[in-house]
């Protein structure tokens, strides 16, 4: 079966830039897939050429085993969700959904009821009659979405469209989008900078960095087994850990990640099990940061993070400690770069 989306050695230069340098993916049909980078690593331009807005200067996309190379977007089976919403401002939350199968001829009482059932799927049956400045950005993003489901598209591309809504409403709505894409089973291609966002929605993540994709796998391999330091450092925090320090506590001679939350804080001298690795040093900072407090600890010529459950804490910056981890814990990586 072909996949939703295949790049092959995709590649979009914007003068001397390369925005998108030799990409070469698969994207799963009905999977909930996230490309996650930095501003400028490519991500977005990669979702411009599966939309059609932008077309590659080398390389092949396909889309459902079709040629999209010189296909305009209008003829492309997917839609797409702006973070800024793009709503048209002198329409009503009804027009605006129906607004693509206007364009598409669809009889006036066939898309109203489609642009009502839309809404109804996101939520906001019954706000037809309203005008986006009526309603709140979270609605507002709603109303975006039911205007690009209701095209019935089979690739549903998003990008970073959670970017400018509040915390609380951002989690919420990351929630619904998941169970949303589970109940309808198409495809999604979720565009953030968020590491947050891509490992607690997406099925897989590919994690890019200046125009290429350095990482790609489910979130948990990607966040336990980063391939590289900027992987690690990016996705989550991460304790880099030289070869000559990760050799010296029980791991191999090589760049090494330890993520702060497996390691713990003990007085020092504290006994040291087996499989476990352990360092002594001085605290430099400690921070609490709600449901964790972070220990900043100079160990040798290295400083180690560890992050433990919020509690009250008896010891203070200057104390001399020891830091116990699972030598498990330590992964090592193939670019510590």
């Amino acid at each position: 079966m072909s996949p939703a989306v295949r790049f092959v050695n995709c590649c979009r230069h914007f003068g001397s830039i390369r925005a998108v340098d030799g990409v070469t993916l698969d994207i799963a049909e009905g999977e909930f897939f996230a490309m996650l980078g930095p501003s400028g690593s490519g991500k977005t331009t990669c979702l411009r050429l599966i939309a059609g807005f932008e077309q590659p200067d080398e390389g092949h996309i396909e889309i459902f085993g079709e040629t999209a190379e010189g296909v305009p977007p209008y003829k492309r089976n997917v839609n797409t969700v702006f973070q800024d919403y793009a709503l048209f401002p002198h329409m009503t939350v009804g027009e605006n959904v129906a607004y693509g199968l206007r364009i598409k001829g669809v009889p006036l009482a066939d898309r109203e009821a489609k642009a009502k059932a839309a809404l109804s799927m996101v939520k906001l049956g019954g706000y037809e009659g309203r005008r986006p400045a009526q309603l709140s950005g979270g609605q507002r993003q709603r109303v975006a979405l039911a205007r690009a489901l209701v095209n019935n598209p089979k690739v549903l591309l998003l990008d970073e469209p959670l970017g400018a809504l509040d915390l609380k409403l951002r989690e919420q709505m990351q929630e619904e989008l998941k169970a949303l894409q589970k109940q309808l089973g198409i495809t999604f291609v979720f565009v953030t900078h968020d590491q947050g966002e891509a490992l607690s929605m997406a099925d897989r993540v590919a994690v890019f960095n200046d125009g290429k994709i350095v990482q790609v796998g489910e979130p948990a391999d990607v966040y336990e087994r980063p391939l590289s330091r900027f992987v690690a450092d990016f996705v989550g925090s991460s304790n880099v850990l030289s070869p000559a320090f990760a050799s010296g506590h029980g791991g191999a001679a090589k760049w090494t990640s330890l993520r702060p939350e497996k390691v713990c804080v003990f007085p020092l001298g504290a006994k040291v099990g087996e499989g476990q690795s352990h360092a002594d040093g001085e605290i430099k900072l400690i921070s609490y940061q709600g449901a964790v407090t972070r220990f900043s600890v100079a160990s040798g010529d290295m400083r180690i993070t560890a992050e433990v459950p919020a509690t009250e804490t008896s010891f203070e910056p200057g104390n001399k400690v020891r830091l116990i981890w699972p030598k498990s814990a330590m992964v090592t990586m193939e670019d510590g770069a």
